[in-house]
């Protein structure tokens, strides 16, 4: 009998590739890849993340995961509910000590923490100077809890790369680009480790700056890749309106929903740098979903506030 963890980390997963345009004026085909649609909660890069994450966790006898990440983090909803379908317990510790307030109202007023509390998660809240020490902080926690598994801010480990291999199948070498966009580089590393050496490889951070490049130089030696840092909207979680309108009008062309922190973004970018020529002609182009959809009800949540225009 299948086990709690084979029956949601199928091995062997493999996503369709969805046709999204052909451009005929540049002569280039963008596919998108539908990691959106593994699980409806543990999705896109964060199922591909704490798959080995949590096979690892279990096998080694830790009896809880702790974890790290923001208020509206993809990473601890998908790790909350991964944690309460293989009934691990889980704490999450998050960046923001005003945040404990929330408590008193269940967090109804975050959708991503209250959903967390309702998969069982248990909260540590943090400020943000001491959050910004994660080594610190991992040292001392362990001390109280010897038998933890501590997970990454992001889910980014040697464990999370090796699932993001794990997203290109056999026929996506031809493929002339993959891209993806960027949080902590985990999901960029595994896909640059899992090409072939005629592809190139393009990540879209969704952080400004560009501390990124060592980050994902300490997973991969290869130099297939590159950064495309033009993209991001000023920052990581700014949304403006201009994005939320792009993005609008691409469910509306596509059906394919979008998650404004990460993937919204990259696809902004891919088209604007086929419209601009930055793509041979005759390329074929393969965009990552990497799921996150649970964030746009945070952000409609702060637009609603601000009366702007909502995410469809």
């Amino acid at each position: 009998m299948p086990s709690k963890f084979d029956l949601l980390f199928q091995q062997k997963v493999t996503t369709e590739n969805q046709l999204i345009n052909y451009y005929a004026e540049e002569e280039v085909e963008l596919y998108m890849k539908r990691e959106d649609l593994l699980h409806p909660i543990v999705s896109g890069n964060k199922f591909r993340k704490l798959k080995y994450n949590l096979k690892f966790a279990i096998g080694s006898g830790c009896n809880e995961i702790i974890t790290f990440g923001g208020a509206y983090s993809n990473h601890i909803s998908a790790t909350a509910e991964a944690c309460r379908i293989l009934n691990l317990p889980v704490t999450g510790i998050i960046r923001g000590e005003e945040l404990e307030k929330l408590a008193v109202e269940d967090f109804s007023s975050n959708p991503t923490l209250s959903f967390a509390h309702q998969c069982g998660m248990k909260f540590k809240f943090v400020s943000r100077e001491l959050y910004r020490d994660k080594e610190k902080l991992q040292l001392k926690w362990k001390t109280k809890h010897p038998k933890a598994f501590f997970i990454p801010e992001g889910g980014t480990n040697q464990w999370a790369v090796k699932g993001c291999e794990e997203i290109l199948s056999e026929e996506d070498k031809e493929f002339d680009f993959v891209t993806s966009p960027c949080g902590t580089g985990g999901t960029l590393a595994g896909l640059i480790e899992a090409s072939e050496n005629h592809q190139q490889l393009l990540g879209f951070p969704a952080l400004k700056g560009d501390f990124l490049q060592q980050e994902i130089k300490n997973y991969t030696s290869k130099n297939n890749w590159k950064l495309v840092t033009d993209y991001h909207f000023g920052g990581y979680a700014k949304v403006n309106d201009h994005l939320v309108k792009w993005m609008n009008d691409f469910y509306q062309k596509t059906k394919i929903q979008l998650d404004p922190i990460y993937t919204a973004k990259m696809m902004f970018g891919i088209e604007d740098l086929i419209k601009n020529s930055f793509f041979p002609k005759n390329t074929r182009i393969l965009a990552v979903h990497t799921g996150g959809l649970q964030g746009i009800e945070g952000v409609n949540k702060i637009r609603l506030k601000k009366g702007l225009a909502l995410i469809d």
